[in-house]
């Protein structure tokens, strides 16, 4: 690398540095807009009746609105990005699973529906499920066009009569007379949203958080992936032993990290990009600590593609061809429900009584060195209570997608896209029927949440599966 060219540690130094310039900034010019007259419409103050509050537009909290709306409720849906879809869309990460098992369906519903109709308007293919995946699990993940689902996600919401808020974030919750009162802040706007139920899919336990109830995180979390595409170099005239020992000099020089790319600078080459970057302490529960991933992770990009460029014969008009606007986050915050989905749950398929939905995937936690999936026994389904979708003593509040109260090795599987549909789609439905009943959710008989989910298409859990 060039002497030019700003170093990493100074990079991210010149960036917080920035970061308070603009919070200083941003100080100031509030303070000005404040005692302008004329600024009267950039502080617009609204308050919004609603039976149901949805807080993340991301993979659980499109089908939770989705659920509630179709099932009648006036549904709002809070986002503070500009598109649903979460991680699938923003992040890229755009091959939900896993739907079937074993040589069956085991997840249906909304998320299946809109997943469908997603590789049917971008004339893509399902995968063939009556083939086993043995250890290969990628095999049944739906390849989708992501800019496609979004749209989809988006219309579908409209047409079930879905409010939709982005560039919005909850600063205040309040439960008082049956009721949240939520305080909504956004560009230009002020919402108090007064609702009778509250499903948090922030992926971050940030609703529940700021409610009061506690929650989980480990001290070392899964790295976070930036998703990109290179391409326009050629694969086959690079000298592999070569291209190792550039790589093995940059890192020694610390021009690039070893675990960025999972110490497999030659897989880069091979999977041009795609879901192989690893940058460690990935963080999107705060504005400050998701810009610091992202800056992170860009750096990291531009760093290697530069390396490639200007090091390794055979890479010099190696273009990047796309890259996500955020970074992918793996694991942040959990509930801590009233009931907590242990490890040893999820690989022996316990079927709970209050079981809403299906969970498949292997126990995947990555790390430093990449991620070893350890599969499940063949036969074993896993199972989601509904009692892990409620923070512990709270009323009238659900959560569902990755920060369902659970152990963090569960959690690693229960965190993939399919599983955070069908929980959606199951605390959707358990808001529904609490908000008719002018109760809580766990209140609410199991058979009437079983009744309505089979009525939107979900597939229940059932005992000798």
């Amino acid at each position: 690398m060039k002497d030019s060219h700003i170093g990493r540690r100074q990079f991210v130094r010149y960036s917080a540095a920035g970061i308070a310039a603009v919070a200083s900034a941003k100080a100031l010019a509030e303070e000005s807009i404040a005692s302008a007259q004329s600024s009267k419409h950039l502080h617009n103050k609204e308050t919004k009746e609603a039976d149901v509050l949805v807080v993340g537009g991301g993979t659980a909290g499109v089908i939770a609105a989705l659920q509630a709306a179709r099932a009648g409720c006036r549904t709002i849906l809070v986002e503070n990005g500009s598109m649903l879809g979460g991680t699938m869309t923003v992040g890229g990460v755009a091959f939900p699973g896993l739907f079937h098992a074993w040589g069956r369906q085991i997840i249906a519903g909304i998320g299946w529906e809109l997943v469908t109709e997603t590789v049917k308007l971008d004339d893509g293919r399902l995968p063939d499920f009556s083939i086993p995946t043995g250890r290969s699990h990628p095999r049944h993940q739906v390849r989708i066009n992501p800019n496609i689902y979004a749209l989809l996600a988006e219309e579908k919401c409209l047409q079930a009569g879905v409010e939709l808020r982005y560039y919005e974030t909850p600063v205040k919750a309040e439960f008082t007379d049956g009721r949240w009162n939520i305080e909504v802040v956004g560009k230009g706007t002020r919402m108090t949203t007064r609702c009778k139920q509250l499903i948090d899919c922030t992926g971050n336990g940030y609703m529940t958080a700021l409610a009061g109830y506690p929650v989980l995180r480990e001290n070392e979390t899964q790295p976070g992936s930036l998703m990109f595409k290179i391409g326009e170099y050629y694969s086959r005239s690079v000298d592999q032993k070569l291209l190792r020992e550039k790589y093995e000099e940059a890192v020694k020089d610390g021009r690039l990290v070893r675990k960025e790319f999972r110490n497999k600078i030659e897989g880069l080459l091979k999977k041009a990009g795609n879901n192989i970057h690893h940058i460690s302490n990935a963080d999107s529960t705060t504005s400050a600590a998701h810009t610091a991933t992202n800056i992170e992770s860009r750096t990291t990009l531009l760093e290697t593609l530069r390396f490639l460029r200007e090091e390794v014969p055979g890479c010099e008009k190696t273009k990047l061809l796309s890259m996500q606007p955020e970074t992918a986050v793996r694991e942040t915050y959990r509930v801590e429900g009233e009931y907590e989905i242990t490890e040893s749950d999820y690989t022996s398929g316990k079927l709970f009584d209050d079981a809403v939905c299906y969970s498949f995937y292997p126990i995947d936690v990555h790390d430093e060195h990449g991620v070893r999936p350890e599969h499940l026994s063949e036969g074993t389904f896993p199972t989601v209570p509904l009692r892990a979708l409620v923070p512990k003593n709270s009323k009238n509040l659900l959560v569902a997608g990755r920060c369902v109260s659970s152990d963090r090795r569960a959690n690693s599987a229960l965190r993939v896209q399919a599983s955070c549909m069908a929980m959606g789609q199951a605390a959707g439905a358990a808001a529904v029927l609490a908000v008719a009943r002018n109760t809580t959710p766990l209140d609410v008989p199991l058979n009437e949440i079983r009744t309505l989910l089979a009525k939107h298409n979900a597939i229940l859990p059932e005992a000798n599966s």
